[in-house]
């Protein structure tokens, strides 16, 4: 959405290139420690990104990402 890659977003969020991958490469729920999914989910907010959660209006509903 956003498009940049996996180095660019390790840069705007400040964690290492490694950690965004490990996360990426995640199978359904993203694994990583509390600090690290906070900051991610901080540099993904304050570059347009909307975090969806279960519940909340959505056009089809559930959980995702839209553009702000």
């Amino acid at each position: 959405m956003l498009g940049i890659d996996q180095r660019e977003l390790a840069q705007r969020s400040g964690l290492s290139l490694p950690t965004i991958q490990r996360m990426e490469a995640s199978d359904g729920v993203v694994r990583g420690n509390v600090d690290s999914l906070m900051k991610l989910v901080d540099a993904l907010t304050a570059n347009g990104i909307e975090l969806i959660g279960e519940g909340a209006t959505s056009s089809t509903g559930g959980r995702g990402v839209r553009l702000k």
